[in-house]
């Protein structure tokens, strides 16, 4: 019997495994199996030449269908290999789509950013300007109020100063009244050289005329 020496299988998990050529087989196992040969003198052994012809028919057939799953692995790996790669564009794509919406997202957010800030910067500016206005008016009453005051405080001095006279012209006629009050009320002395009524009462017609 001769020694049957199995090569070295490809990997079938390989998506780079070498394709086997296709070529057309000439000789197929069953070619080898019902495969005759006439006798001659002094030729090779009949029993070891059938039992090698069956032996290479069974690792040609072997072979062959190895090639069938092989190129079966390989279209399946070329199958799952396009569909990586598609899946690899989907997603190169996604991530260039969703990039570039977050860059247009942060471009707008920005700007809207700034659009805030310059709107709430107007309406500080507005606030202030309308606080300094307020600010002013709130002087020129208080400035007004003041004068106001100011003249108040003279009239109503000058009452007081008119109160006070007048109550010390009232005092003094009062004092005046009770002063004459009483001399009006004193008895008077009779006095010997006093000149008589009637004789008083002419010369008072006499300073008269």
């Amino acid at each position: 019997m001769f020694e049957r020496t199995n090569p070295p299988r490809p990997v079938a998990d390989d998506p780079v495994a070498p394709q086997p050529p296709d070529r057309v087989m000439r000789v197929s196992p069953l070619d080898l199996r019902q495969q005759r040969f006439r006798t001659a003198f002094k030729g090779y052994d009949r029993t070891e030449v059938v039992a090698f012809l069956t032996e290479a028919a069974d690792d040609y057939e072997h072979a062959l269908r190895e090639i069938d799953r092989m190129r079966s692995d390989l279209a399946r790996m070329e199958a799952l290999l396009t569909e990586h790669r598609e899946r690899e564009a989907n997603l190169r794509n996604t991530l260039l789509t969703a990039k570039r919406l977050a860059d247009e997202v942060k471009e707008n957010a920005q700007n809207e950013a700034k659009l805030i800030v310059r709107e709430a910067q107007g309406r500080a500016d507005l606030l202030l300007q309308k606080a300094q206005v307020r600010l002013e008016e709130i002087d020129r009453d208080i400035d007004e109020m003041k004068l106001r005051r100011r003249d108040t405080e003279g009239q109503l001095e000058g009452a007081i100063q008119a109160l006070y006279r007048a109550l010390e012209f009232i005092r003094d006629q009062d004092q005046t009244r009770t002063e004459e009050k009483v001399l009006l009320h004193r008895p008077r002395q009779v006095d010997a050289a006093a000149p008589r009524p009637a004789e008083t009462r002419a010369d008072e017609r006499k300073a008269g005329s």
